[in-house]
């Protein structure tokens, strides 16, 4: 995902369970005769695997009356499959203890991957209802997993004779994966520790469901409705109509919507020349989720409190300690130390881009200080006088189909050989979504990519990756992954013309798409973005700046009506614009990273806090307190943070930027979109999960550990020296 959430990457179920920071299953006390009756199990297209290509979910049979039944199955027959490895009679060994974990909770897999895919790609009130029954429940069975001692006592056995078992790498690596998860879920705790871990788990898991929830709610209803066609000046013809279709369809016959994405930041502050609609728009974005009926400041409070309680109860002085521990960070310190280290020049860069946009607000008439709602209308308008540059002269050479098929895709085969070709047959979750086989260099079919890309009503704001079928030797299974994105769509019969920065998108959550097709490991806990946080976002990363490579962009950047490449001077102003307005950009996601993180240092002690009060005095401690540059998230709606992903976290962008940054100047002083970078690349990083350590990894690519020069480089703070 870039700089939103990564999504619900669901893994094996197993896997889910351990992994502390995701909503897990659990077990549902149902009627087991209604649950295993005849014509449930034969009618309910979950109860064994789909017919499908690689096992993909045959949408069509799917209904929502499906879920709880298959959900009561599928951790029934998980729980027992659990159990009879917890108790089996025989001494613990890796394939009677570790292998069998691997293969168990089948079914519930299924119905989960394609449940919580569904609830944040096409939600609608029965599926948040059935999220809401859920959320305590699979706490539960996440804890009965993980606090299971007679279990935990065969996995310690195998871990502690880890290195005497004749075991290969990958399976040695899985043992001390699931020991260190276990540890970390409380199997060492004793048992009046357990039952405490249990009911702040069970809590834990209401209150994240709760806060996502609020966020799908709220963002549908503040969306801004305008009467008068006058004040969306500056507006191109197709956002207007795309605008009045929105609100006709939302029962606002004859009037315009904006709706509201998940930033605080909103793109089309850009462009609104009206000063007053714009503040509108801003303050919709930023003060969500602070009252009313989807007020989310006593969850924040709560959520950071409970964490906090938590870690404690684990040994740890906070939930930032707890959660960075198996992080390439390893310390909250390494992340403040990290972010700090940038604060003075970041700032004193911002401070020189407002001075400039206030140049321009004096130069246009205006007799005021920049505010938040400025900012983006008159760095636009700077950008223009700096680089001559019009975005929507711009947007006329990147049509979305184009950018996906002639500039993602295309680059994909030069780098990796591997090809997409539409599936129309395979059934889609949402006629906005279409299917494509991947092929493989040597012709051979390797995975099913779905791609849902355009914003629509019942779909959680940013952008991610997923899967539906994870890859696993030992279960003979292949990818079936998704990419989601909320790019406004044209009206019918128009190009959805797109930003450079939707698509430098496209190519980021494409980064994440191979990194769970190219996946290539035995045991499914291991496999595809199955890695640190601060190492998942590498990959995507990387993938980026080929949407500027030479060789790439002329082949995709081309005007939507004639054809006609994007005229090199053109194109030259949009990439000398890259570096442009950097202080903002970095800024916002420092001051969230931050937030975040000041959040997640507060010890079990402290009581619950201000929201407002907190997120101020968090913000003037490190010195990113700009009035008219505010954190790209605010609490309240801080879903990376407070929806429990990645809580302690969002510094892992900026981490993953380094690794990346490097890792693609490393590419380019070897011959740059080479099939032999590419599979370099693949086998060292792509292919390998989470089967080793992932600095082993990187330093397998590169040969040494990352520096920050190429980072400072690409986000214009450092002059590339050759």
């Amino acid at each position: 995902m870039r700089k939103t959430l990564l999504a619900t990457a669901i893994g094996t179920i197993f896997a889910l369970s351990a992994c502390s920071d995701n909503t897990a299953p659990t077990q549902v006390t149902t009627s087991p005769a209604a649950v295993e009756s005849t014509e449930v199990s034969s009618s309910n297209p979950f109860f064994q695997q789909s017919s499908l290509q690689y096992q993909a979910p045959d949408f069509n049979a799917i209904n929502d009356d499906h879920f709880l039944p298959a959900f009561a199955e599928g951790m029934a027959r998980h729980m027992a499959e659990v159990e009879a490895i917890a108790n089996n009679p025989a001494a613990p060994t890796f394939d009677n203890t570790l292998v069998a974990l691997e293969k168990s909770g089948e079914m519930l897999t299924r119905v989960s991957r394609v449940f919580y895919n569904l609830t944040g790609t096409d939600s609608n009130e029965q599926r948040r209802a059935i999220q809401s029954e859920l959320a305590p429940k699979m706490a539960v069975h996440s804890d009965n997993i993980n606090l299971n001692p007679a279990l935990f006592a065969r996995i310690k056995t195998i871990y502690d004779n880890r290195n005497d078992l004749g075991l290969d790498a990958e399976s040695v690596r899985l043992a001390e994966v699931y020991y260190e998860r276990f540890v970390r879920a409380g199997a060492e705790l004793t048992e009046q520790q357990k039952t405490a871990i249990r009911a702040l788990n069970e809590e834990h898991s209401t209150l994240t469901n709760k806060f996502s929830q609020n966020q799908l709610a709220e963002t549908r209803n503040i969306a801004v409705v305008v009467d008068d066609k006058a004040q969306l000046a500056g507006l191109s013809d197709a956002q207007i109509t795309a605008a009045a279709n929105a609100a006709t369809a939302a029962g606002h016959e004859g009037k315009y919507l904006l709706s509201i994405t998940n930033t605080t930041r909103q793109p089309v502050l850009s462009q609104l020349d009206n000063r007053e609609l714009r503040q509108r728009v801003w303050e919709a974005s930023a003060n969500r989720g602070q009252s009313g009926e989807f007020d989310s400041t006593p969850l924040v409070s709560r959520l950071a409190q409970l964490r906090a309680e938590r870690a404690k109860l684990l040994g740890y002085a906070n939930w930032a300690s707890y959660g960075l521990e198996a992080q390439m960070a390893k310390t909250p310190e390494a992340v403040f130390d990290m972010l700090g280290s940038m604060v003075p020049a970041v700032v004193e860069n911002t401070k020189k881009e407002l001075a400039d946009i206030n140049a321009m607000i004096k130069q246009m008439g205006g007799n005021f200080e920049a505010q938040a709602w400025d900012w983006e209308y008159y760095a636009e308008r700077v950008r223009q006088a700096k680089y001559d540059l019009d975005e929507n002269e711009v947007k006329k050479y990147f049509e979305f189909n184009r950018v996906l098929e002639d500039g993602a895709f295309y680059t994909m085969n030069r780098f990796y050989g591997i090809r997409f070709e539409p599936r129309p047959d395979l059934p889609v979750y949402h006629p906005d979504v279409k299917a494509y086989e991947v092929f493989d260099a040597d012709g051979s079919s390797m995975a099913i990519f779905y791609a849902d890309y355009f914003a629509r009503e019942g779909k959680r704001g940013g952008a991610w990756m997923s899967s539906f079928v994870g890859q696993s030797h030992l279960l003979g299974t292949k990818p079936v992954v998704v990419n989601v994105m909320n790019i406004p769509k044209a009206a019918d019969g128009q190009p959805t013309l797109i930003s450079y920065d939707h698509t430098t998108t496209i190519f980021h959550e494409l980064g994440h798409g191979i990194h769970g097709m190219f996946s290539n490991v035995n045991y499914p806990t291991l496999a595809g973005t199955s890695v640190s946080r601060d190492f998942v976002e590498f990959p995507s990363t990387f993938e980026e700046d080929w949407a500027q490579h030479p060789e790439v962009l002329p082949n995709y950047a081309k005007h939507y009506e004639t054809g006609e490449p994007i005229p090199q001077d053109l194109l030259d102003k949009v990439l000398r614009s890259r570096s442009f307005n950097q202080g903002f950009d970095t800024l916002e996601y420092m001051s969230a990273a931050l937030l975040d993180m000041e959040w997640h240092s507060l010890s079990a002690d402290k009581p619950l806090q201000n929201v407002n009060e907190f997120e101020a005095a968090a913000l003037k401690k490190h010195g990113v307190d700009l009035p008219a540059v505010p954190p790209r998230y605010k609490s309240a709606f801080f879903s990376h943070s407070m929806g429990g992903g990645y809580s302690a976290g969002y510094y892992a962008y900026m981490w993953s930027e380094i690794l990346a940054a490097d890792a693609f100047a490393y590419v380019q002083s070897r011959g740059g979109l080479t099939r032999e970078n590419g599979d370099h690349y693949r086998k060292n990083i792509l292919e390998v999960g989470n089967s080793r350590p992932t600095m082993d990894s990187y330093k397998a690519f590169r040969g040494q550990e990352p520096t920050t020069d190429a980072l400072l480089i690409r986000r214009g703070l450092k002059t590339k020296v050759d």
